[in-house]
């Protein structure tokens, strides 16, 4: 099931994509569908974006990373990461893109290839929750625990009571959690995250719909 880091991801930055490519466009509707929750309205938009001839390198850059987000949201990696490559190569610093495609490869049983990227990323944007968490991701995954388990709490000490939140409905999801969903880092969370950080096969991030309530 897909994870909901990649949909958080894209809210972080949907309002400042909203102004960048509304800005240059007559017809801002068609940025506005670039920014749809309904992934072939945001393809279809996206796609309207990156072929039209007056779109500048920086909205046609966007517009791959959102068209990028929604194919990797429909399980269609392979093809995100095309879109991710031509958005990274017309701004090489889209630290944004950068974590997506990082993402993309982990969630596409690549994980290794997406460690650079995901560096990259850090280095551009430290401040970042949800890149940290790709990051413990990829190291969990290439055997790195306590890597992956420190990249985790740097994941809660930045994104605070959401994230927690988050890492308890996926805890929860594991059989590891049996707390309250309240967004408190306590030694019960602490403990079932490291656990989770120490086993390859353990996500400690829920399926989408597992955890709207909680951390609406």
């Amino acid at each position: 099931m897909q994870s909901i880091l990649t949909r958080i991801s894209a809210a972080a930055w949907t309002a400042v994509l909203l102004v960048a490519l509304a800005a240059g466009w007559a017809r801002a509707e068609v940025a506005t569908e670039c920014l749809s929750e309904d992934w072939e309205r945001r393809i279809a938009g996206c796609t309207a974006i990156i072929e039209s001839p007056s779109a500048t390198a920086t909205e046609r850059s966007e517009a791959y990373a959102m068209r990028a987000l929604a194919l990797s949201l429909k399980g269609q990696y392979e093809s995100a990461i095309h879109d991710y490559d031509d958005a990274i190569r017309l701004l090489p610093n889209f630290a944004v893109a950068l974590n997506n495609r990082a993402w993309a490869y982990f969630k596409w049983g690549r994980p290794q290839r997406g460690l650079s990227d995901v560096e990259k990323s850090l280095l551009l944007n430290p401040l970042s929750e949800h890149t940290w968490d790709t990051r413990a991701h990829i190291r969990q995954t290439m055997g790195n625990f306590a890597g992956a388990f420190a990249d985790y709490e740097q994941a809660v000490n930045l994104g605070g009571e959401r994230m927690v939140k988050l890492y308890q409905c996926g805890l929860a999801s594991a059989g590891l959690y049996s707390g309250r969903m309240d967004g408190y880092y306590t030694d019960e969370v602490r403990s079932a995250l490291k656990t989770c950080a120490y086993n390859k096969t353990c996500d400690p991030l829920p399926a989408d719909e597992e955890c709207r309530d909680p951390t609406s």
